[in-house]
């Protein structure tokens, strides 16, 4: 019985009851073979199956967890891929926005959108982070998910940039996640005033090529990691989904300082 278990398990992985392409293997294109057995035959083989199955159901539970075990293993090694090819984009393009030590040892980037309940939640670790550690480089990038609302809050956010650099552009980047309400573009531009900048330029440069070019590249980016959900955080070679805490976090760092991986 258990040789019948696990050949029923690579039958239904190998998608012999017409189970989701997403668990069946992908091979290169080839001839189609002779076939191996008659209707007659194929029909009683995948009734013996379905009987099994029926009967054991947690064969098939095990065959979806092992498929859903699979594609997680092929998306890892995509998005490793991705991390390697965007290392350079990912921390040191001119339109990220960067904030802690701009020469720090260790670089996190985030991907967030303004109107994004979690985002606001990592602000907190993100600022304990920076606090608590002199020697973190944090790149903040308008990954904006959420709708119309957030697009135009992103363009101001980074027309912004133009105006102010450093600690005063957390401040502002800080201000718009701690809003209450939906943030659109009249949140941001009011924010904009209220910390004395240009507001007109601040319109203008929103609509302008540098803004439009910053959120290509940081949805071109987001799409090629396969970034699902704000926040994102990439540190080293990991990618960590959302608001995980500030605590494993500075484990990830403390594990690439001591030797180069997130773990040692």
């Amino acid at each position: 019985m258990p040789l019948l278990r696990s050949v029923l398990t690579s039958f239904v992985l190998l998608g012999g009851l017409g189970l989701p392409a997403a668990f069946a293997q992908t091979t290169p294109p080839a001839p189609a073979p002779a076939p191996l057995f008659s209707d007659a035959q194929r029909q009683a083989i995948e009734a013996i199956v379905k009987d099994y199955l029926v009967k054991n159901p947690d064969v098939l539970q095990e065959a979806i967890a092992e498929g859903e075990r699979r594609q997680q293993e092929t998306q890892k090694l995509a998005q490793a891929s991705a991390l390697k090819e965007s290392r350079e984009a990912l921390v040191n393009s001119p339109h990220g926005i960067v904030v802690g030590n701009p020469t720090g040892d260790v670089t996190m980037v985030e991907f967030f959108d303004y109107n994004c309940g979690y985002c606001r939640k990592a602000l907190t670790d993100i600022q304990a982070l920076i606090k608590g550690d002199p020697k973190l480089r944090v790149v903040l990038k308008d990954f904006p998910v959420l709708g119309a609302e957030s697009l135009e809050a992103s363009k101001i956010a980074l027309a912004a940039k133009q105006q102010i650099k450093g600690d005063k552009l957390f401040e502002f980047h800080t201000k718009l996640l701690e809003s209450k309400g939906r943030v659109n573009g009249d949140r941001a531009l009011a924010v904009g005033k209220e910390m004395g900048l240009d507001v007109a330029r601040l319109a203008k440069d929103a609509q302008g090529p540098e803004v439009k070019a910053a959120l290509a590249e940081n949805v071109g980016l987001g799409d090629k990691l396969g970034l699902s959900g704000t926040p994102a955080f990439i540190i080293g070679e990991e990618v960590i989904p959302g608001a995980v805490g500030a605590d494993p976090i500075r484990g990830i760092i403390s594990g690439i300082r001591q030797c180069g991986h997130a773990s040692c």
